[in-house]
């Protein structure tokens, strides 16, 4: 090996590790590890997954699917028979839609097709962190807009940060981590004005108020995300897909993806939940119901403040200091997303809609932190 080629290699090498990437923490089996009990006893309330989504239903219809399924053959159509019922689902047509590995991976098309070194992104914060790798992998500029006090958008703001380099507009409505729906008229001014490209992030769109996905032909640069992983009780599978017009479907469908993005597994038990469509409305009703009680409760904690939601997770503050409230929760094996400083709330998290008995846990152990 030549020193030229080891300099190269030991300088890539660097800018490779110096790369931002995902973590998602301890797992649920770490922290029970540590605390000496059963996995099973931990409270996983971290990751805003649909606990609601009936699991013995869920796994009958898994069954039905291994009987159904050659595992030896590639993936065919079942890419398409999911856009078809899809179609039927939201209302858009099939030619508008495209699957991917979740909404992680389309998010990375889309940013691998639009953005260019040197080009730049704009969002605001906090949200969802995905599109901020993507864009630095890019080695784009990512350019964020801080929320106004009353967690909703600061248009004029962000209509200010618009240049001939901003190729992108990434919106999360519902927004992770702050669970605001942002007003309607906000998200169509700042569409209708962007010059490039839009992501719509909908991912918790079932659990919200509204959705464009029904006026998606009024924004032609327009891409909006849903996912199997929330309303669907689908995390574990990795399913999500894109609403957007012909053309720039089909060049997010067809340009980007390696071969075979998402297993035939995955597609048929997308199709699947689709023909049972009931249990996701079914858990999105409980869902939103067990919310409204979280919220009371959590109000009611001298010191809490639980702030409205439109997902199926709330964003909590505490007047103590985050680190010290969740190192106690985590000694009592409850588990929530740390978030700390988010504007004005200086001891932030984002907690997950749990089944009932998990959220009285939560309760009992935040009026005893706060009591102390």
């Amino acid at each position: 090996m030549s020193a030229s080629y080891r300099k190269w290699l030991k300088d890539k090498l660097e800018k490779l590790q110096a790369i931002d990437c995902y973590s998602a923490g301890a797992s649920p089996e770490t922290i029970a590890k540590q605390l000496g009990i059963a996995t099973k006893q931990i409270v996983k309330l971290n990751f805003n997954e649909n606990l609601f989504m009936p699991r013995v239903k869920q796994a009958k219809l898994m069954k039905e699917l291994t009987e159904e399924i050659d595992l030896r053959l590639y993936p065919e159509d079942e890419q398409a028979k999911l856009r078809e019922k899809l179609s039927l689902y939201i209302g858009a047509p099939e030619e508008c839609l495209v699957v991917g590995n979740a909404s992680d991976e389309l998010i990375d098309r889309i940013v691998r097709l639009f953005v260019e070194k040197g080009e730049s992104a704009l969002t605001f914060s906090p949200t969802f962190s995905i599109p901020r790798l993507c864009i630095k992998r890019q080695e784009g500029d990512y350019i964020t807009v801080p929320l106004l006090s009353n967690l909703q958008l600061d248009v004029k703001g962000m209509m200010a940060k618009f240049s001939d380099k901003t190729r992108l507009l990434y919106i999360c409505s519902p927004n992770n981590p702050t669970s605001t729906q942002y007003k309607v008229e906000d998200v169509e001014v700042l569409a209708k004005a962007f010059p490039g490209i839009v992501i719509l992030d909908e991912a918790y769109c079932e659990f919200a108020d509204y959705s464009l996905v029904p006026r998606i032909k009024e924004f032609p640069n327009m891409i909006i995300l849903r996912t199997f992983s929330k309303a669907f009780g689908l995390a574990a599978l990795r399913l999500g897909y894109a609403v957007a017009n012909q053309e720039l479907a089909k060049i997010v469908r067809e340009k980007a993806p390696l071969p075979y993005p998402v297993s035939a597994f995955t597609l048929r038990m997308g199709a699947k939940m689709l023909d049972n469509v009931d249990l996701m409305q079914q858990s999105v009703r409980q869902v939103k119901l067990e919310r409204g009680k979280l919220i009371k409760a959590l109000n009611e904690i001298e010191g809490v403040e639980a702030f409205d939601s439109q997902a199926n997770f709330l964003m909590v503050n505490t007047q103590k200091l985050a680190d010290e409230v969740n190192e106690k929760l985590l000694k009592r094996g409850i588990m929530l997303k740390k978030w700390g400083k988010i504007l004005q709330y200086n001891n932030c998290f984002r907690v997950t809609v749990g089944l009932p008995e998990m959220n009285a846990k939560l309760v009992e152990a935040l009026k005893q932190i706060q009591s102390d």
